[in-house]
């Protein structure tokens, strides 16, 4: 009986060591892969941007620097509301206007009297930025914070050393006094006649980087996250997440294609942030409203759609509030959303692929895309194919009907795929370049198919998507062919 029994052992034993090993090992990645800092950054795919300052009182978008502290004075200011509007449309991190270019600080900065505390407000006693924070934190939405490098009223302004030791001195207060801060904001947005300055932007990055280790970086050249080029909150049809840094300069207009649309031989991971405001401006200004549903989806899909975060700004009024019809409008906005994505159409298919790497229990199945997990993917066993690889989605009914596609890459794996096409019952209904963290393809009208292909005509080695679904949009149209733009 005992020698039975020690039979069996190291028959299970070796039976283990059997199914494990047909696990296959994950790919190598194709660099540069993104930090775990950038990563949840893309994950956010909408955030939000609060502009509020001196601006929101004198019905500027770029101030003088010479308003006096008195006119600052919102009587009913209530972080909390702004909360309510961020939780509304779903954003998970909310960056606010702490100084713009006019110079005025919305906390009680100790190297300045052009702030809070000169101004009416609580008696010169209040704090927007804590209050902020503060508003943040019992939402669990985390924070980002922009200082901006041009100071039209601070004095040193145009002093190599002596503006670069005040601008850091402001960027420790900020980074030390009010707990984690997910994203710091910097940009090169100047006059064309202001004091020629040169910002110790390294200096300054070191810093950031000591004071919050998890921080991102935004600015033209990121270092963790790169401006898109535009303020329209429109990437390009190709959108890398990469970048040579040596090639960028903050504040230089002429990268702005270049920003636009990334590298697919960068050396860098700086993934695009798409920024624009609900309204025209900025700032808040009486006369003007907020974009309409089917615009503000039109940019989730120029945006999230490729590659991208949306940074959509939603400034608060004189009062101190976000005005209640931009509210209602981000309730719509993610109402639609919602709508749109909460249904996969692609949920129950069988999925098939030209190869899984380790075969069908390898552990990279086609059948992966489809598991609602991120961390899991389809990987082709590798350069096999010479018509390029594929997966195909038999969907559960055969007559689905859907006019949106959405493929997205396992980009903790590097960004891989540089050309591919939508097929629907061996039929293209849409064709595009880069994929990256989400890609959807609207198409020109709805599709009725049994089965779904993607095919990848290029690739930056074997191709790992960690996603696909089909939905329908009865909110907005796409006229565009394949859907090329």
């Amino acid at each position: 009986m005992r020698c039975n029994a020690w039979f069996w052992i190291v028959a299970v034993l070796h039976l283990r060591h059997f199914v494990l090993s047909d696990f296959a090992t994950p790919p190598l990645p194709v660099l540069p892969i993104p930090s775990e800092s950038q990563l949840k950054w893309h994950r956010r795919e909408l955030i939000m941007f609060f502009h509020f300052g001196m601006n929101t009182f004198t019905d500027s978008e770029w101030g003088t620097g010479e308003e006096s502290p008195s006119l600052f004075d919102p009587a009913n200011l209530n972080a909390g509301q702004w909360m309510d509007a961020a939780e509304a449309v779903g954003a998970s991190l909310v960056i606010l206007t702490a100084k713009h270019h006019d110079g005025f600080c919305l906390w009680p900065s100790r190297y300045t009297d052009h702030s809070v505390e000169k101004s009416p407000w609580k008696g010169g006693k209040g704090d927007v930025v804590r209050e902020f924070v503060n508003a943040a934190s019992a939402r669990r939405i985390d924070v980002g914070l922009y200082l901006s490098p041009w100071d039209r009223h601070e004095k040193t302004y145009g002093q190599e050393v002596e503006y670069n030791e005040f601008y850091m001195a402001q960027l420790h207060e900020l980074l030390a006094k009010y707990g984690s801060i997910s994203e710091i904001w910097f940009d090169g947005a100047k006059g064309a006649n202001a004091t020629k300055m040169n910002y110790y932007f390294k200096n300054w990055f070191e810093t950031v980087k000591q004071l919050q280790s998890s921080i991102n970086i935004f600015s033209d050249a990121g270092p963790d996250v790169r401006w898109v080029g535009d303020e329209m909150g429109a990437a390009g049809a190709t959108c890398w997440s990469t970048v040579n840094r040596t090639l960028l300069r903050i504040g230089d207009a002429s990268l702005e294609s270049y920003l636009n649309t990334g590298d697919p031989h960068g050396t860098d991971w700086v993934p695009p942030e798409c920024d624009v405001s609900i309204r025209p401006g900025w700032f808040w200004h009486k006369n003007q409203t907020a974009k309409s549903v089917s615009q503000l989806l039109n940019i989730y899909y120029n945006s999230v759609g490729r590659n991208c975060v949306l940074l959509l700004n939603v400034p608060p009024n004189r009062t101190g509030l976000v005005s209640s019809d931009d509210t209602q409008r981000l309730k719509d906005f993610r109402k639609a959303i919602t709508s749109i994505f909460s249904a996969d159409l692609a949920a129950g298919s069988k999925a098939k692929a030209s190869s899984e790497r380790g075969g069908r229990d390898g552990g990279f199945a086609a059948s992966n895309v489809l598991d609602s997990d991120y961390q899991t993917y389809w990987a082709a066993a590798g350069d096999e194919q010479k018509h390029g690889h594929w997966i195909e989605l038999a969907l559960p009914k055969a007559n689905t009907s859907f006019n949106l596609v959405r493929v997205q890459e396992a980009i903790a794996l590097g960004q891989r795929i540089m050309e591919h096409e939508v097929y629907a019952d061996k039929k293209l209904v849409a064709k595009g370049t880069t994929v990256g963290y989400k890609r959807l393809h609207r198409l020109r009208e709805a599709v009725t198919a049994a089965r779904v292909k993607i095919r990848i005509t290029k690739s930056r080695g074997p191709p790992l998507l960690t996603a696909m679904g089909l939905h329908y949009d009865r909110f907005t149209k796409c006229s565009v062919e394949f859907n090329k733009v």
